[in-house]
């Protein structure tokens, strides 16, 4: 369980960055929503 909080935490901070370096928010917001939609399908659908 550890591992899997540690692997969500870094790519979390991944993603905190990339916000940094992109100033436009609706950019981010679509990011935000892609990257959702994605985690969800490949991790609660089976």
């Amino acid at each position: 369980m550890k591992q899997i909080i540690g692997f969500a935490l870094f790519w979390f901070a991944i993603g905190m960055l990339v916000m940094l370096v992109i100033d436009n928010s609706f950019i981010g917001l679509l990011i935000i929503v892609i990257c959702l939609a994605a985690g969800y399908f490949l991790f609660c659908h089976c």
